[in-house]
């Protein structure tokens, strides 16, 4: 039996084993974001690493705070601008062929870095090549996971692409871990490098096997192909006129059809008020969103936690980076569950507060008693640290890349994913840029930044995020269009036809699948390409 013919039974409704093969394969796409942010951390102090890409004489070479902060940042500019290519390769191309296209990006850069030998810039060209195939594969996973996958599963599939996240940050730290002790061999940083490699082989070919978008094809007018798909990831390919793919075929279709007959999305559309619901509003909550959960703090740690522990003082601050990375992926496992049984505000409002606390702990300490001075502060720092990584992890983590899957229209998805995506990355840029330079200058007081930042994060998401756990992707955009309803009130709204947002209403469900069969040839040939 194929997977498009098996099925689990999840929350009352039947979901395909396709569906979690296509999150398992597709988050690979998160890994090697992961891997990347993590491998960097630990090869800036590895000796052959410092020898050939530092700065002074042969023998005391150090990386200058401007050098190194390019190396480490330059990553990110290349994955901002793959984030917002990623709209139009999504679109030219298919949900599936972007990822294939951005695996290779990531394996040019890779090879790139791998033949660097002396020169800085060459590394630096490197990082920014591979940054191109990671931004794209940002925009592109969560877009496509949250596309496919039935709603019974969508957020903790999407929630996955952050757990990988963690995965790859913690291989990363591992690997470093493993190669530090031929750190004065170009091996060591050769070999982290080039496994990168091998890891994104089974994202850029496997991809191709899924079943494509749904929502991508019936965009092209493709419905008949975008039946099999849904019936594929229900684990119906054999039944595609079962009534759970075809309630699930209608929501989609009628919504759809309606976006079809007021013509394509725009990137200005993505930043003009009209009578559509709140395209503007969403365009900046999602790049806010995106933005603070770098800003969080998370890639100050990451990228140059390593670093950061050997200027405190710590015997082995690669070790400590390994620590940081285990607590990322334990406690990623429960925000897989809450984002299903909580929902998505409460959470990352609670996240947002509790990161906040530990993060003014962490500079109070860092300030008030120097690590360097008092090896008791240093322990309290390392235990605040852990606190914020497991808090993210749980929340901001995975439940930012949920959101802007679930929070944009058919019509500009793809554009407006891209621009969120690429305010990732721009704050991404900032904190690796920036870094070395507050180091040096206010030092932990850089941690009451990450404290107001937080704040801010709690305060936007209470204000303006709306509840969107266990809707359809449509039905979001109908949510969005109710004025009157208030993000704080919006987990009590439930969608026509459904008693609870869990529960259909059989009457209603019964009489719209009769009304619906006279209707479906006229506007099947009405449907034109919308993207």
């Amino acid at each position: 039996m194929g997977l498009g013919k098996a099925k689990i039974r999840i929350n009352g409704a039947d979901c395909g084993l396709e569906a979690v093969f296509l999150g398992v394969i597709t988050s690979i796409g998160g890994f090697l974001f992961g891997y990347d942010t993590g491998q960097i951390s630990g090869m800036q102090i590895f000796t052959d690493f410092i020898e050939r890409f530092g700065q002074g004489p042969p023998g005391d070479k150090a990386f200058d705070d401007i050098i190194l902060s390019l190396v480490v940042s330059l990553m990110s500019i290349g994955t901002l601008i793959g984030a917002l290519s990623g709209a139009y390769t999504a679109d030219w191309w298919g949900r599936r062929r972007s990822l294939t296209f951005g695996v290779g990006l990531f394996i040019i850069g890779n090879i790139i870095q791998i033949t660097a030998l002396t020169s800085w810039v060459h590394m630096m060209m490197g990082r920014f090549v591979a940054g191109l195939g990671v931004g794209n594969l940002s925009v592109g996973v969560p877009m496509y996971q949250s596309e496919c996958c039935p709603r019974e599963i969508r957020g903790a599939v999407v929630a996955s692409y952050q757990l990988l996240i963690t995965i790859g940050i913690l291989i990363s730290n591992l690997i470093n871990y493993g190669v530090r002790e031929i750190q004065e061999s170009s091996a060591s940083w050769r070999t982290v490098i080039g496994l990168g490699i091998a890891f994104s082989m089974p994202l850029g070919l496997g991809v191709l096997f899924l079943p494509e978008s749904p929502r991508w094809l019936a965009g092209r007018g493709r419905w008949d192909d975008a039946r099999t798909s849904i019936a594929r990831l229900r684990g119906l390919k054999a039944d595609p006129h079962n009534a759970l793919v075809e309630d699930d075929f209608q929501e989609m279709r009628s919504t759809i059809v309606q976006q079809t007959n007021v013509g394509t999305g725009t990137w200005w559309e993505c930043f003009a008020g009209s009578d559509k619901p709140r395209v503007l509003y969403r365009t900046l909550l999602g790049c806010a969103i995106h933005f603070l959960q770098q800003w969080t703090g998370v890639s100050y740690f990451f990228y140059y936690g390593a670093s950061i522990f050997q200027s405190a003082g710590i015997d082995d601050p690669i070790l400590i980076q390994l620590v940081l990375g285990a607590v990322n992926v334990v406690t990623t496992f429960p925000g897989l569950y809450i984002v299903e049984r909580v929902g998505r505000r409460i959470p990352l409002i609670i996240g947002a507060c509790w990161q906040a606390t530990w993060l003014l702990i962490f500079a109070a300490v860092g300030l008030a008693r120097p690590p360097g001075q008092y090896e008791s502060s240093g322990i309290v720092m390392i235990v605040a640290a852990c606190m914020f990584i497991a808090s993210f992890a749980m929340t901001w983590g995975p439940f930012a890349w949920v959101v802007i899957g679930e929070t944009f229209p058919l019509r500009t998805r793809a554009k407006q994913a891209s621009l969120a995506t690429a305010s990732n990355w721009l704050g991404n840029f900032m904190i690796s840029f920036l870094t070395p330079f507050a180091d040096s200058g206010i030092g932990y007081a850089f941690g009451f930044i990450f404290f107001g930042t937080n704040a801010a994060a709690a305060l936007i998401t209470y204000f303006f995020l709306y509840e969107t756990k266990s809707l359809a992707l449509e039905q979001v955009d109908v949510m969005y269009s109710q004025h009157e309803l208030k993000p704080w009130k919006s987990s009590e709204w439930n969608p026509e036809g459904y008693l609870d947002r869990n529960t259909r209403d059989p009457a209603y469900w019964n009489q719209r699948r009769g009304s619906m069969i006279g209707e479906l040839g006229g506007d099947e040939k009405s449907s034109k390409h919308i993207l």
